[in-house]
């Protein structure tokens, strides 16, 4: 008989993982108290997969975890289909000569060359004539998340069950896999908390902007991901925050930087304005193994920015555990006991 595995969240960590246990064979049921819903942080995820930017002063050993992942992309998006897998890279840039010095460290950590503003308005030429410089990161690419939960969803027909689960000691299946985001703290002890992120969503005709921007205006930071159909996100705040407003502070901050660095934005509808929250650890890099000495329950939560990217290689080395309870050195870093 397969293996009976419990999957206790619905969003992109607890849907991957629940989807590799299905392709090898594992009898998976994914329990959410709204399977259908927008309320995970995958929602308000703008997807860009950036191993390289998300990486440069993290959490050491979370720079080979992201680069891994990194290397699965192209075959996860692939499997599942169309997810606005986009290949076209990521423009890191800078207004100021106080931005310029800021970003200067992460684009020598990279080794990236430093392109003039008018060499980046070659490439783009949406930016502002005041931006002064920056870099072309062509391994820094997008995906649209919430394209790829909704192919995960379909993969998983049948097998997503509208659940609320408060104690884990109510599931009878073989083992569990808990993947509930900010709700794992209270399911497992563990230090999880929740990060605001204020993102907005706008729209216009397609193409304006061909590459992600990655921009730092008057020393605020804020990301462009442009969509073919001319949808364009733009985000995020980051909060140590646990409510769900919408700011003007942080409206106006993001609306800011994005049209000092774009001003072609203007014109664009603002569509949508969302507030999610990414589950974060002490250490801001994901847990991700055993939860006890049981070897019962399997936690695959904390991912905080890095959720969407994260997402393969933690569905791989979950399922790796899972079925055969032998952990790969990659996870030795990542033990949920670490913070002990």
């Amino acid at each position: 008989m397969s293996a009976r595995i419990a999957v206790v969240g619905g969003g992109v960590i607890g849907l991957a993982v629940a989807a590799e246990l299905l392709d090898r064979g594992a009898d998976v049921t994914v329990y959410d108290p709204a399977p259908a819903g927008t309320d995970g942080a995958w929602h308000v995820a703008a997807g860009m997969l950036a191993p390289g930017g998300e990486s440069a002063f993290e959490y050491p050993h979370l720079t080979r975890l992201l680069e891994a992942s990194g290397e699965l992309w192209p075959s996860f998006a692939a499997r599942l289909g169309d997810v606005g897998y986009d290949e076209a890279g990521t423009l890191s840039v800078a207004l100021t000569a106080d931005d310029v010095a800021d970003c200067a460290r992460e684009w020598k950590h990279q080794k990236l060359a430093r392109l003039s503003g008018s060499q980046l308005r070659d490439l783009e030429p949406a930016l502002s004539p005041r931006v002064r410089a920056g870099v072309f990161a062509p391994t820094e690419i997008q995906v649209d998340p919430r394209k790829v939960v909704a192919a995960l969803r379909s993969s998983l027909e049948g097998r997503v069950c509208s659940r609320h689960v408060p104690d884990l000691s109510e599931l009878d299946e073989d083992l569990t896999v808990v993947a509930a985001g900010c709700g794992t703290a209270a399911l497992t002890g563990l230090p999880i908390r929740p990060v605001k992120g204020q993102v907005l969503r706008l729209r216009g005709e397609p193409g304006l902007l061909r590459h992600v921007i990655d921009g730092a205006a008057d020393g605020r930071h804020v990301y462009l991901v442009p969509r073919a159909d001319g949808e364009v996100v733009v985000g995020a705040t980051q909060e140590e925050r646990a409510d769900r407003q919408i700011t003007a502070g942080g409206v106006h901050d993001l609306l800011r930087a994005a049209l000092d660095l774009v001003p072609g934005l203007a014109e664009h509808e603002i569509t949508e304005w969302t507030v999610g929250h990414r589950p974060g650890s002490p250490d801001n890099a994901p847990l991700l193994g055993f939860l006890d000495d049981s070897r019962r329950t399997v936690v695959a939560a904390g991912h905080h920015r890095n959720g969407i990217l994260l997402a393969p290689i933690t569905a791989r080395l979950i399922a790796d555990l899972v079925l055969t309870g032998s952990a790969d050195p990659l996870l030795e870093a990542f033990a949920p006991g670490r913070f002990g």
